[in-house]
Parts: structure tokens; sequence; C-alpha cells
């Protein structure tokens, strides 16, 4: 079974408190982990630039990530406006191709 793999690079928004968004960010990771569909949710925190982030995700599907978007906890921490997306990347297996072309992701 084919999974669908994310890598997203996030960073704290202008004027936004870094404590808030790390705590924000905690919570989101653990909230999306406990989602239908979602096999790995994980964010790490850059040493040399706390103020970026690397989101590690794996789904069952472009449709399980799209419900992400529509949880109530994913909407709540996007309207505190605390980060930015810098880009996400679609990413899988290497030679499988099951999901290109699938999921647009707000940026």
């Amino acid at each position: 079974m084919s999974h669908y793999f994310i890598s997203a690079g996030i960073e704290l928004e202008d004027g936004a408190e870094l404590e808030h968004a790390e705590a924000g960010l905690r919570q989101l990771a653990e909230q999306t982990q406990a989602e239908p569909g979602c096999i790995l949710f994980e964010i790490r925190q850059s040493l040399d630039q706390p103020e970026k982030f690397t989101l590690w995700e794996c789904w069952e599907s472009p449709e399980a990530l799209a419900a992400h978007f529509e949880a109530d906890h994913t909407k709540a921490f996007l309207a505190l406006g605390l980060t930015k997306i810098n880009y996400i990347e679609k990413l899988g297996e290497i030679g499988d191709r099951t999901f290109a072309g699938a999921g647009n992701h707000p940026s």
C-alpha cells in the first residue's frame, strides 16, 4: 500500500512570539497524530534558526491530508497567524507515483 508523504517548511510569522508558536505547534502535532489517516506527523525545529520548523508527515492518502486542513484544531492553529508556510513538498517511495499530481494544499 502506498503512503502519501509531505515535507513542509514553515517559519515564525513577523511579530509572533516564538514560545507561543512552539506551544501551539506541540499541541497541533499531538492532535494531528490522533487523526484518522495520519500515520506520522512530526515537527522539528531548526537548531541554528529556531524560528524555522520542518514538518514530516505521512498520510494514508491525499484525502486524509485534505481532511486534516478541515479539522477544527488545524483551523484554530492557522487562525492564530503564528507561522507561515515556506514550502510543501509532496513525496512518495522511490519509483512510486501513485499520488503524483494529487492534493493541492493551502500555502
